[in-house]
């Protein structure tokens, strides 16, 4: 029964193979090691799991083999996509490192002192009420680009809802399992291995808040990637990224100092090329239909471990925007009042 069960499954699977990802796979049959080194490692680990002998289970799931098949597409896809195969590749190898405070993503656990601060004031200080302990309930957010979740578990800890998306599987494996320590957080915090192009085709205009943090500079088509924001947020939505300049004192702290000599970032995870300056991104923005409300430069202390904010953005930088909105429509930033008759509020300024 078992063997017959994994024939069919190993059946279905080669023939998915065929129609979906033969044409990508010619597309790269003379194309560089790294891609073919790709692809074998995603057949091998399809195989070694239908691999059965007498005493197993039941083979591989067909949710499995699915999202198996999800990211191969996604590694050797030929169309147009802001997913950078590349990129993928780096992360991949760093994936169950999350949430090592000490390690490699050190940096981007200390950038949560000031980057969460800064999206929370924000978006209370465009609304006229909040509710204490959960200053941003009701506000549905979409995490891009979330990793292991660093941002996403502060942000639902204030109370919002929050979609948090990362094109590797193995990222959001993380992210899921260290959600399930905090009941809390497992009700608020969904995790998806998805593209955003992917969550477009589901959720247009679903969502109040997007949050980008160091992810701009890792994007293979950042016009598409900016296109796409606009189209799952809401009219009136708010937009926050942060991400690096392409100075060249960016280039010397960024990538020589943090990635070569003092090693606080993994050498080879930035590509100076793909730095983005504040300009360019306010252009992309504004031309695709929104209105850049601050920029503000940020600062990272390797010595403390710590972050700050600077008024040069020669360095890293954050930003907000706004998409334009929608007459008749109500304004997302609502959502942090539309439960005000039912539970006590206070002012945008009180201290949370």
């Amino acid at each position: 029964m078992i063997q017959n069960e994994c024939s069919a499954l190993d059946f279905l699977f080669q023939y998915v193979m065929k129609q979906e990802l033969e044409p990508c796979i010619d597309h790269y049959y003379h194309a560089d090691l790294s891609f073919q080194t790709g692809l074998r490692g995603a057949l091998q680990n399809y195989s070694w799991k239908t691999q059965l002998n007498s005493s197993s289970a039941l083979p591989v799931s067909l949710t499995e083999i699915k999202s198996s098949m999800l990211t191969m597409k996604r590694l050797f896809s030929t169309s147009r996509s802001s997913v950078d195969s590349e990129e993928m590749k780096k992360f991949q190898l760093l994936a169950h490192k999350w949430w090592d405070e000490e390690g490699e993503y050190s940096a981007l656990h200390s950038m949560n002192d000031i980057r969460v601060p800064f999206i929370r004031d924000t978006l209370l200080n465009m609304s006229s009420n909040y509710h204490l302990g959960n200053p941003l309930s009701g506000v549905k957010i979409l995490d891009v680009g979330c990793g292991g979740g660093l941002l996403s578990e502060p942000l639902g800890r204030l109370g919002a809802l929050v979609t948090g998306i990362d094109p590797l599987e193995d990222n959001i494996r993380t992210a899921d399992q260290h959600k399930s320590f905090d009941p809390v957080l497992a009700k608020r915090i969904q995790y998806k291995s998805s593209s955003l192009e992917e969550i477009v085709e589901e959720c247009m205009e679903t969502f109040d808040v997007i949050v980008a943090s160091e992810v701009v500079e890792h994007v293979a088509d950042l016009e598409m990637f900016i296109k796409c924001c606009s189209q799952v947020l809401k009219p009136e939505g708010s937009l926050f990224i942060t991400t690096i300049n392409k100075t060249q004192l960016s280039y010397i702290l960024g990538i020589v100092v943090a990635e070569k000599i003092i090693g606080v970032v993994p050498e080879g995870t930035h590509e100076w090329e793909k730095f983005v300056p504040p300009e360019e991104l306010e252009r992309l923005l504004e031309s695709n239909g929104f209105s850049v409300k601050t920029v503000k430069g940020m600062l990272y202390n390797p010595l403390l471990g710590s972050w700050s904010w600077m008024e040069s953005t020669d360095i890293n930088y954050a930003l907000h925007a706004v998409k334009s909105g929608a007459q008749g429509q109500p304004s997302p930033t609502d959502a942090l009042s539309e439960l005000e008759n039912d539970q006590p509020s206070a002012t945008a300024g009180t201290a949370v």
